[in-house]
């Protein structure tokens, strides 16, 4: 075996001892490379006592070295390839869960943020280059019918703008924003919780095979992981940092996915919110997220979230504005005599320029603008409001000839 092989093989086994994102496995690649790492862990040399008793119990369980064997065949058998940190479609921002920390940690998960060790992914496309121009969707499963049309559309826009879309591939929001990207056929990755021959949800099956053969699916779990309970806020940390930005589209009062933005906000990132009906449970959790984190943003729709994470002063959201009128385009004194003119009949130029404040010399000059603008007719009697353009009638369709 050569040493980059194993330095290979003991990545996934220090995956498969420790959970990914665990902060003393980490600092311990970093400063001794993963095999001296591994060695030292299965020799009893944990820094933590957490960590040891971990380590002990899964090394009861099996040698980690064969166990890492038979996931890198087992993945081969799949057409599922490993991605490290020495591989060039490696995707550099993850570093930054180097520096992530989170206020008011009460749950170990929370804590152990670390960088991943490795990737497991399916699909032909290069990993860092698909997470490059990345934006995550993400929100409820349990979605109602407004959250799922939200996030079709974020979808489909943005990968029609040639951005990747990112998600959870759960029901929901998720599968929506999936689907969405794959309809404009853009890139959407899919990040699991689980190993990439089970992706859970089940139901989705169909749905990851699609992403597969046009996108990504993407894993730090060895092939035959099971989708435990705290793997999901694991995997949230990598959605958050290998995004520009994270949109929660509906988030209920207990939900993963403002999990997600507050990692993507601790990580330098842009967390966005799509708002809700306030009477919809659904989107409590992204009200409150909202309330409560300054640095989130209020989006509505694409051309938002692209002024958010593109380029700036190059991907500006049009601002939102009513129908234009004609009268828009007016002045002062000009739209002050079109208001004084009386709804109905007509009125003397000296009571019209008394009655709109503007002297007489002024009155008469826009008052003739507003003339051949059409918005004002002259009569015997003074000036009156033009009546409205009627509309133009279809041309009378001629009878066919026999």
């Amino acid at each position: 075996m050569s040493a980059e092989e194993e330095r290979r093989l003991a990545r996934v086994a220090l995956t498969w001892l420790a959970e990914p994102g665990t902060r003393a496995v980490h600092h311990l690649v970093e400063r001794h490379g993963p095999v001296e790492t591994l060695d030292l862990l299965l020799d009893g040399g944990s820094p933590a006592g957490w960590l040891h008793t971990t380590v002990a119990a899964r090394s009861a369980a099996g040698d980690a070295r064969a166990v890492a064997a038979e996931a890198l065949e087992r993945a081969d058998r799949l057409g599922a390839r490993l991605v490290t940190p020495d591989d060039e479609e490696w995707p550099a921002q993850v570093a930054s869960l180097a520096a992530l920390r989170l206020p008011d940690v009460s749950r170990r998960v929370d804590g152990e943020t670390a960088p991943p060790l490795c990737f497991w992914v399916r699909g032909s496309w290069p990993l860092g280059e698909a997470l490059d121009r990345s934006v995550a969707v993400v929100g409820a499963r349990a979605a109602t019918g407004y959250g799922q049309h939200v996030a079709t559309e974020l979808g489909y826009g943005l990968a029609e703008r040639d951005w990747t879309v990112v998600s959870g591939g759960a029901f929901g929001i998720d599968a929506a924003a999936h689907r969405g990207a794959l309809t404009a056929g853009g890139l959407t990755v899919a990040v699991l919780a689980c190993g990439l021959d089970r992706p859970y949800p089940m139901g989705n099956a169909a749905l990851f095979d699609r992403i597969a053969e046009t996108g990504l699916l993407v894993s730090e779990w060895p092939p035959g992981a099971e989708p435990l309970r705290p793997r999901f806020l694991i995997r949230n940390r990598v959605i958050a940092a290998g995004t520009r930005g994270t949109v929660v589209v509906e988030a209920s009062a207990r939900s993963g996915a403002t999990q997600t933005a507050r990692r993507a906000i601790h990580s330098n990132r842009v967390a966005m919110v799509v708002p809700g009906p306030v009477t919809s449970a659904m989107s409590v959790g992204a009200h409150e997220f909202l309330r409560e984190h300054s640095k989130a943003r209020l989006v509505t729709g694409v051309a938002h979230v692209l002024e958010e994470v593109g380029r700036i002063g190059a991907d500006l959201a049009p601002l939102a504005r009513g129908p234009q009128r004609a009268t828009d385009a007016l002045d002062d004194e000009a739209r002050s005599l079109l208001e004084a003119l009386p709804r109905r009949g007509a009125m003397g130029v000296d009571r019209l320029s008394a009655r709109a404040g503007v002297d007489l010399r002024t009155a008469l000059r826009k008052l003739s603008l507003l003339e051949e603008l059409s918005m004002v007719v002259r009569r015997d009697d003074g000036y009156a409001l033009a009546p409205p353009a009627k509309p133009k009638r279809a041309a009378a369709e001629t009878p066919a000839s026999t």
